[in-house]
Formats: C-alpha cells, sequence, structure tokens
C-alpha cells in the first residue's frame, strides 16, 4: 500500500495483539505513515494522548485486553484528532455516539484501511 495522500501522517494505533499491529504498522510505514505507537493497553493510549503529543488520525481496536478503547475515543474526539475503529465484532457494538465514524472489520485490507485514513477527516466532529 503507497499512498502519497498518507506520508507524513502521524497516526496513532491502539491494537493488543502483537501480530496484527506489528502487520498494521508495517502496512503503515509501506505508506508513509509514521505510527504513533502501537499501544497495547487503553491507560497506555490515554496518557499517550494526554501528553499533547502530535497526532492525525488514529486507528482503534474496539476491545483492547478486555477493555473497551470508547475513553480513548473520547479523548481523540476532545482534541479533534480523527479516527477510525478496526475491531472483530460488529459495528453494532460501537456506543451510538460513534455511529457516524469509519469502521473497518478485521483481518485489516490494505485498500480499506488507506481508504479510512483517507476520510478520517471528513468524519470526526460529524
Amino acid at each position: 500500500m503507497h499512498d502519497t495522500a498518507l506520508a507524513g501522517r502521524r497516526i496513532l494505533v491502539v491494537e493488543d495483539d502483537y501480530l496484527l499491529a506489528e502487520a498494521l504498522n508495517d502496512l503503515l510505514v509501506e505508506a508513509g505513515v509514521n505510527v504513533v505507537g502501537p499501544v497495547g493497553n487503553v491507560p497506555d493510549a490515554l496518557s499517550l494522548v494526554a501528553s499533547g503529543q502530535a497526532i492525525d488520525g488514529a486507528l482503534l481496536d474496539v476491545n483492547v485486553r478486555g477493555q473497551a478503547v470508547f475513553p480513548v475515543a473520547d479523548a481523540l474526539m476532545k482534541r479533534g484528532v480523527p479516527f477510525s475503529f478496526c475491531s472483530g465484532y460488529d459495528r453494532y457494538t460501537l456506543p451510538q455516539r460513534f455511529a457516524h465514524l469509519s469502521y473497518c472489520m478485521k483481518p485489516y485490507n490494505p485498500r480499506t484501511i488507506a481508504s479510512l485514513l483517507s476520510h478520517q477527516n471528513e468524519t470526526v466532529n460529524h
């Protein structure tokens, strides 16, 4: 996946499955993305978002080590950082406040990930 529109973007990845996180990291690096993380738990992800580190977008697993990632999503929304959910769970597991956001099912498809990241700015505040 090479996408010049993604080159240089700083994308936070919150994923607790090591192999999936590494595969996603490799996919994003190949596209020219500067990966923030991957982060494998909600407390560390919240700390990173609260630190003020520059983040242009995020890909969030819905269930991270048995904990819902929604507090991280809320923190990103407060900062105005666009994000998408990527999960093995069905979309209906999302709270209503996130129903309008982009979502993809695992396993990751390079075209789907590129599309999600390209359209994040359009969906974060609607």
